[in-house]
């Protein structure tokens, strides 16, 4: 009786081509639809940052032009802090800070690569070195305008880059 249905299961699992095609056919399209929902999905969040950068593209292009406005007429500051007023200098300081922070911003999205991000270190760090922006940084109203790991970047990264070129 053993044997009998040994030789009935043998039977009943044999499968012709034809099935083995089936099955196949069957494999082919479920893997297809994985794939078509893997790269969709990676497209979607592409498209989703992209729209994101174009955003803070536009908003940028916004603070730029208020930014042009605040170094050409100073005494415009007052719009937004009625007991501030602005000298030339900290308009244009403000703004270049300003840039620095979108380039950060753009590199943290992963938009800005590692060549072109090192550029702006550089330049960063060398505006800051050179010229008399980081007196304008320590100010704490300027500094605090700014994102904190923005701060955190210029504090810990730049300031103390060119602190240790002074010392050397």
């Amino acid at each position: 009786m053993l044997i009998t249905n040994l030789l009935e299961i043998k039977t009943m699992t044999e499968l012709s081509i034809v099935d083995y095609f089936v099955i196949l056919e069957a494999v082919g399209i479920i893997a297809t639809l994985a794939v078509m929902l893997y790269y969709s999905r990676k497209q979607m969040k592409e498209l989703s940052k992209n729209i994101e950068s174009n955003i803070l593209s536009d908003l940028d292009s916004k603070l730029h032009n208020l930014m042009e406005i605040a170094i050409s007429k100073p005494e415009m500051m007052e719009i937004f802090d009625k007991k501030q007023t602005q000298s030339p200098e900290q308009a244009c300081a403000v703004y270049a800070l300003n840039v620095f922070a979108y380039a950060f911003h753009m590199r943290q999205r992963g938009i800005l690569k590692e060549d072109e991000w090192y550029g702006w270190v550089r330049t960063i760090s060398e505006v800051f070195s050179k010229g008399s922006i980081s007196d304008h940084w320590k100010n704490s109203e300027v500094e605090t305008r700014f994102n904190p790991k923005f701060q955190s970047f210029i504090n810990n990264e730049i300031l103390q880059e060119n602190k240790q070129k002074e010392v050397k």
